[in-house]
């Protein structure tokens, strides 16, 4: 892709970001590892939701080695409340991989690096750019946007293909002695003034090279089509309580959503179902006598992952004759429960009983 305006729009987009860059904490470092915690973390996230999470977890892995063998209910604790949890799973797979076959040396190179657990074109191309100065595209949903827009680009960018025409794109336009910079530049445009409905058009730093602009249809740009409906599920989850004033608690299978993440059980209902029909798999899949349960739900409320919705009605019972069989499945007081790793929707939960 030949652009008559490469040089202009990469000098200006690098002094632009030198001047107005946001100050973040992983800025203010060219350490690998902790460039890749930073682009693990930011994946679908908020900068402002990452920053504490971050500054938190550096000082508890401040290296690789710190992180390569730390127990796992220990590391999903400080990863609780982040959401996506195999994120922080793959990270340490990633990073013990770099302990043991690198020699706690990050590669600086696409090949090696991209063979890591979790880490795709763009978390590779953003580390080797930024940390190793290499000029290597990064491209993700920010990024189609505003080169969409610059360069005219009409290709759905809902399609896995299309990434291709911008990964090709960046790597014919970026600046080749700050690669670093122009990467980061773009995701910084994108987030601030190149923004999905209503771009700041005359704030930008580069809109005399931007053709949708020039054309006066940026807010037509990118193309995406939309996403396949949402599966919407419906739970109650059952806070059983025993004679000893102790919560009913279960872990997740170690793969798929939430692995190994601590919750309430969970019983899947139609919309038919009351609290006594599905407290009767309570009692059969956990292998407990139910002595009373209240019918007002403790809480209802729903929660949205990138795929799906849980509705979730909320119920306190108390139970007897414990004689929990299923594996990983216990009984644990309130500051047991405080100290082990659960997803938000449990939080909630916790949050309403303490």
């Amino acid at each position: 892709m030949k652009y008559p305006y490469k040089n202009e729009f990469s000098s200006n987009l690098v002094e632009w970001y030198h001047q107005e860059k946001r100050d973040l904490p992983w800025r203010r470092t060219n350490d690998p590892y902790k460039i890749w915690v930073s682009e693990v973390m930011l994946q679908q996230t908020r900068v402002d939701t990452v920053i504490p999470y971050y500054n938190r977890f550096l000082e508890k892995y401040p290296n690789l080695n710190s992180l390569a063998y730390a127990e796992q209910d220990e590391l999903l604790k400080m990863w609780e409340g982040l959401g996506y949890y195999s994120r922080v799973r793959n990270l340490q797979s990633g990073v013990r991989e770099v302990v043991e076959k690198y020699d706690s040396q990050v590669p600086s190179n696409r090949h090696d690096l991209s063979k890591l657990k979790g880490i795709g074109p763009y978390t590779a191309g953003a580390i080797l750019s930024i940390a190793f100065n290499k000029p290597e595209h990064a491209v993700d949903g920010n990024v189609m946007r505003v080169l969409s827009r610059v360069l005219l680009i009409k290709e759905d960018i809902a399609l896995p293909k299309t990434k291709k025409i911008f990964e090709e794109a960046v790597t014919e336009l970026i600046d080749q002695k700050d690669p670093g910079a122009f990467n980061q530049g773009l995701m910084d445009l994108g987030a601030q003034i190149c923004t999905p409905t209503s771009p700041k058009c005359l704030l930008c730093p580069v809109r005399e090279y931007c053709m949708a602009f020039q054309e006066g249809n940026p807010d037509e740009l990118p193309i995406k089509s939309k996403k396949t409906k949402t599966k919407r599920v419906k739970f109650n989850v059952f806070v059983a309580k025993d004679q000893d004033g102790k919560y009913l608690l279960e872990k997740r299978h170690e793969e798929g959503l939430l692995a190994s993440m601590w919750q309430f059980p969970m019983v899947e209902r139609n919309d038919k179902d009351t609290v006594l029909n599905t407290s009767a798999t309570l009692e059969q899949d956990y292998h407990l006598k139910l002595v009373s349960a209240v019918e007002d739900p403790l809480l209802s409320f729903k929660h949205v992952f990138s795929h799906l919705v849980w509705e979730m009605d909320c119920y306190i019972v108390e139970v007897s004759n414990v004689d929990t069989q299923r594996e990983k499945t216990g009984f644990y007081s309130l500051e047991e429960i405080m100290q082990l790793p659960m997803s938000v929707p449990m939080l909630n939960i916790l949050n309403v009983l303490k």
